[in-house]
């Protein structure tokens, strides 16, 4: 086997709340471990799966068609600069299969999502880890100065994961001026939709207009709740576009999916909604935590990221024996920390109720 293969951590997912309730013998579990929207879909998505369930045993539309053309029109783009993925994680896989080839570098912000780092790992090239800065966002000078003629892809993910931090529009087009003539910057926004209030907020798309060699990556599993279905998308160049599907499997976006996204992408008022309970969430445990003594990194994203000044395995075991799942900050190398999702009011009250007891209580 490959070397290359054999040295990658495997992704470790939030853990299943079934498991959780065998485990410890639990009735009742919250999960708010894996950024999913607590709302799930919304009603029209619901109701186009049902009806494309119905000619499930034919293959589906291999070119996406019908979700590209609604895609390319919400955009204002060509069709033809839009690539659909079984979730955007799957589009990072084919761009680093895509691009990278022997002698070839990437670089990424550290810490950041792990599949950047896969993409690197899987062509067996370079991977350049760059720290993030005090502020936890990406310290893109110093991304900038590692960047040389081999640098074939830069990922940067806004806002950001896991910190949920945020760059403005000014700082990211001076980043793209500083970068070498061949590399592509991927601006993974798979949680855009949460930073509607920011100012200045990134306009990746209007970049990719003014022809800047960006990809910019979203998603239909977090805002639109639809993450057990698999569907993401990507607008790029025509030239990546054609490259990438030259590249990846046939029918890698299943029917259903394509239903349920296309039904999404069109039902607002469900949107709106999903924004509206994250900030809500986001507000009140940053009141909580601020009430307590505890710093949270400042967040645009559906989760925020507590300092809990301890180890945060520890919190998170704590937590999980009360029946609230979050993620230790450990693998996602901020150890002192927790992340935790953004639920529905009672979900976020369970929290924070069983924050209190095995963290406040107890002191650290």
């Amino acid at each position: 086997m490959r070397a290359n293969v054999l040295k990658m951590t495997p992704y470790t997912p939030g853990k299943p709340i079934d498991e959780v309730k065998r485990e410890l013998g639990l009735t009742r579990v919250v999960k708010l471990a894996s950024n999913e929207n607590p709302l799930g879909p919304g009603a029209k998505a619901l109701a186009a799966v049902q009806e494309a369930a119905l000619t499930m045993h034919l293959y589906p539309d291999a070119s996406g068609y019908d979700l590209r053309q609604a895609i390319a029109e919400k955009f204002g783009v060509a069709d033809s600069e839009v690539m659909l993925g079984n979730g955007s994680d799957e589009l990072i896989h084919m761009l680093g299969l895509v691009f990278l080839e022997a002698g070839d570098n990437v670089v990424i912000g550290a810490p950041s999502f792990v599949r950047y780092d896969a993409a690197a790992d899987l062509s067996a090239v370079e991977l350049r880890r760059v720290p993030l800065n005090s502020s936890w966002k990406h310290d893109l000078s110093a991304m900038a100065g590692v960047c040389d003629d081999r640098t074939k892809l830069v990922f940067v993910a806004n806002p950001h994961n896991p910190t949920g931090t945020v760059l403005t529009h000014s700082e990211v087009v001076a980043f793209l001026d500083s970068l070498p003539s061949g590399c592509v910057c991927v601006l993974d926004e798979a949680y855009f939709e949460y930073s509607a209030d920011v100012e200045d907020r990134l306009d990746a798309v209007a970049l990719l207009k003014a022809g800047r060699n960006v990809v910019i990556l979203r998603t239909f599993s977090k805002a639109f709740g639809l993450a057990g279905i698999r569907v993401g998308f990507g607008l790029a160049s025509a030239e990546i576009v054609d490259a990438v599907n030259r590249a990846r499997e046939p029918f890698n976006v299943n029917s259903l999916a394509q239903a349920a996204a296309i039904a999404a992408i069109g039902d607002i008022d469900h949107l709106v909604e999903s924004v509206r309970v994250n900030l809500e969430g986001l507000r009140r445990v940053e009141e909580a935590m601020r009430g307590w003594g505890f710093e949270t990194v400042p967040s645009r994203a559906n989760f925020i990221c507590v300092n809990v000044r301890q180890d945060g395995n520890r919190v998170f075991q704590a937590l999980l024996r009360e029946g609230v799942i979050v993620r230790s900050g450990v693998p996602l190398g901020m150890p002192e920390y927790i992340r935790v999702s953004i639920g529905t009011s009672a979900e976020m009250g369970e929290f924070l109720s069983a924050f209190e007891r095995v963290v406040v209580g107890v002191g650290v």
